[in-house]
This record gives C-alpha cells, sequence and structure tokens, in this order.
C-alpha cells in the first residue's frame, strides 16, 4: 500500500509541476502584455484559467498512476509519450507567454494536441480508465486550440 501512495504521490506532483513551471511563464505576463492583446469575445475570464488548469493536471496525475501501475510492453511507449506532451503544455506557456507570440504559441498547441490524441491511445491499450480521463484535457485544449487562432488573427 505505502508503495501505490508514493506512485499517486509522484504521479500528481509531475503534473503539477508541470503546470507550475508553465505559470512561470505566464506570471511575468499576464498583467503586463496579455491585458493589451485583443481577445477574442469567447475569451473566458481570467480567473477560470487557474482552477481549470488545476484539474485537467490532476487529471493527468491521476492518468498516469494508473499506466505506473500497469504492465505491459506498451507502458515504456505510452509513458514517453505523455512526458512529450506535458512537454508541450509547458512549452506553449513558454511561446505565448514568455516569447510573446500567438503564432509560436499556435505551433505549440497543434502539436500539443496531436500528442494528447496519441497519449489517449497509447493509455488506452494499457488502462482504458487512464485514456478516459485525459479526454476533459483534449476537449480543453481542443478549445484551446480556437482560443489560441482567434489571439494570433486578433493581434
Amino acid at each position: 500500500m505505502p508503495r501505490n501512495i508514493l506512485r499517486l504521490f509522484f504521479s500528481l506532483m509531475i503534473c503539477q509541476l508541470a503546470g507550475l513551471a508553465g505559470s512561470l511563464f505566464t506570471a511575468g505576463s499576464v498583467n503586463s502584455w496579455y491585458p493589451t492583446l485583443n481577445k477574442p469575445f469567447f475569451n473566458p475570464p481570467n480567473w477560470v484559467f487557474a482552477p481549470v488548469w488545476t484539474f485537467l493536471f490532476l487529471l493527468m496525475g491521476i492518468s498516469l498512476y494508473l499506466v505506473l501501475g500497469a504492465g505491459g510492453e506498451n507502458r515504456g511507449k505510452a509513458l514517453s509519450v505523455f512526458a512529450i506532451q506535458l512537454v508541450l503544455n509547458v512549452g506553449w506557456s513558454a511561446a505565448f507567454f514568455g516569447l510573446k507570440s500567438p503564432l509560436a504559441a499556435f505551433i505549440v498547441i497543434i502539436f500539443l494536441w496531436a500528442v494528447i490524441l496519441l497519449t489517449i491511445r497509447e493509455f488506452r491499450k494499457i488502462r482504458t480508465e487512464a485514456s478516459a480521463l485525459l479526454v476533459p484535457y483534449l476537449i480543453w485544449v481542443s478549445f484551446a486550440v480556437f482560443l489560441n487562432a482567434g489571439f494570433l488573427l486578433l493581434n
């Protein structure tokens, strides 16, 4: 049992740390550069982003926990793809808020969306529940693709 608790803690922390890393890029621009942008009409209020992302990183952590606890020959590939999507997730924040580039962020988010879809596929081979937990993430990033495109077109 303690081993499972450690695995859960590790899985949750890895994902929350990715969120924290992304927020380091966001913090410097969210009150300075970001307010100067023309925003699409469907842009959510700023307060929505932190709870949504915290919840999505929680789901990612639980999903990772389920896959780490499973066996199988596909697990290594699935974990590699999961790691790539985490890096791309942080990369989007770096591109949009760090580089202040909606164009670079749009390119990153297209790759992120594709790799999330691939992660869902690979996780499904191991644990159906793990892949299902990533569906809200895919839905939110699908919305974010359109939101990012709006920023790109308006700025």
